[in-house]
């Protein structure tokens, strides 16, 4: 096994393993002074900025799962640095890139490549993601952040200022905002082909169906504890959350697994269950198309609710206001095993599929699949009626490509799915959550980020986090 390069983390980090201002503190101490003048790295002449070759040289945290699907998208810069707590997950990547070094804890990593890499690109579990992204923008790093960008509405409205406190580059991993897909529906609704949109319908298979388990919701905290993986270094796992015992339960099928790898997305203190999986592919081409912003108001019905779990599956409805010339906007979201009313211009040979979108506008409708992948009007005689819409929208190098690019030319807005994008609506999405843990109609004031009518929300707006971990 490839040898990592630290002692196994612990829960904080003292100050006493290093002497003198250390290169975290000077950052946040330049930060200060500089007010909101970022300066770039390559500008100072510091290492870390473009290497010899034009290259980024980029370190992963959470490079098991999405995280490993992520860099290999990268892997024409600069592989430099690897951390994952679980080695034996992370095997293959590992053995991808042999000269990169391997860490277990993102902090202890951050802090002793600072001067080696550019650009973090984050693969971990929700819970994980503003602790770490946090810590490497505030060090000056470019950042890609898989979905969902945080864990809480109040993670993504931070994540959101420090990236425009830095100036770094940002992207969230929602692969279809870079795709033909997501434009297409833009053009097709700004062309007027189905009227004026006033209701869309967003739905996913995730967490599970009879027919495939996803992840296991819907069920109760496992009683008792199992051994911890020998490879698994399970407190830097939990990170910011509650310690618990590791443990197994049963997934849809009554097969045992564990929190992890994977089995983490329905529990409340580290996931965001279908809402946080899918719906950022599948309810992208609504905000991008209607240039919606905060829902004013949020509902849900819901499966049975659980203290630690999502439930089995969820109906959750948002109100968006009117802006400018669009008119107000009705998204209904749906997960589990629930799927939206089946279209009247859907042909009956046409199955509905597991993940899609559908606008419903006053003259026709526009269904789209999975990662906002392309529409199509229907029925097919209507699209094939219709053609193409006319194209107005630039078309994107590829998501992660233009995430490299706009690392490289130190440019935010060239990434478009950049935090100033991805943490309104993540946040927007999130208000979902809150209408689901507490079964009641949730008013929304996006400003404050509180519930005018619902004053028991602010405890699920932020969270706890452990001593070492917090923002």
């Amino acid at each position: 096994m490839k040898k990592v390069a630290e002692s196994k983390g612990k829960s904080n980090i003292s100050k006493s393993e290093t002497s003198g201002l250390s290169r975290r503190e000077f950052v946040g101490a330049a930060a200060a002074f500089a007010a909101f003048t970022y300066v770039p790295k390559r500008v100072l002449g510091w290492a870390g900025g473009d290497s010899a070759n034009n290259k980024l040289n980029i370190a992963g945290i959470g490079v098991g799962g999405r995280g490993a699907e992520d860099l290999k998208e990268c892997e024409n810069e600069n592989i430099v640095a690897l951390c994952d707590v679980d080695l034996a997950h992370a095997g293959s990547t590992l053995k991808r890139y042999p000269n990169a070094r391997v860490y277990r804890d993102f902090r202890r990593m951050l802090e002793k490549e600072d001067r080696n890499i550019d650009a973090v690109v984050i693969g971990a579990p929700d819970h994980i993601h503003a602790p770490a992204a946090i810590m490497a923008m505030r060090m000056g790093k470019h950042l890609y952040c898989e979905k969902p960008m945080a864990h809480t509405i109040f993670e993504a409205r931070r994540m959101t200022e420090v990236a425009k406190e830095t100036g770094v580059v940002t992207q969230m991993g929602n692969q279809g905002h870079g795709g033909e897909g997501l434009r297409l529906c833009r053009e097709f609704i700004e062309d007027g082909a189905i009227g004026t949109v006033r209701e869309v319908h967003v739905w996913s298979d995730r967490a599970g169906t009879p027919e495939r388990a996803w992840w296991p919701q819907g069920i109760d905290r496992p009683k008792g504890s199992v051994p911890v993986p020998e490879t698994l270094d399970w407190n830097l796992w939990l990170g910011p959350a509650r310690w618990r015992p590791f443990a197994k339960f049963p997934n849809s099928q009554g097969e045992l697994v564990g929190y992890c790898p994977f089995n983490w997305r329905g529990w409340w203190d580290f996931g965001c269950g279908a809402l946080g999986d899918m719906a950022v592919h599948n309810a992208d081409p609504a905000f991008f198309s209607l240039d919606l912003d905060a829902p004013t108001a949020v509902e849900a019905q819901t499966s049975e609710v659980k203290d630690e779990t999502l439930p089995v599956w969820n109906i959750i409805r948002y109100e968006f206001p009117a802006k400018g010339d669009r008119s107000a906007v009705r998204m209904t979201w749906y997960d589990g095993s629930k799927l939206p009313p089946r279209p009247e211009e859907l042909e009956k040979e046409r199955r509905m599929e597991s993940n899609g979108i559908l606008f419903v506008g006053d003259k026709g409708r526009l269904l789209g699949p999975s990662h906002a992948g392309p529409p199509r009007l229907i029925p097919e005689s209507r699209m094939q009626e219709y053609g193409r819409p006319p194209r107005i929208l630039s078309r994107s190098v590829g998501h992660h490509k233009e995430w490299i690019q706009a690392c490289k030319d130190n440019n935010p807005e060239g990434a478009l799915a950049d935090f100033a994008y991805s943490g309104p609506f993540t946040e927007s999405l999130l208000v979902g959550n809150l209408a689901v843990r507490l079964q009641r109609r949730v008013e929304w004031d996006s400003k404050t980020m509180r519930s005018p009518n619902c004053p028991e929300a602010d405890n699920y707006v932020t969270k706890f986090y452990r001593y070492g971990w917090t923002l």
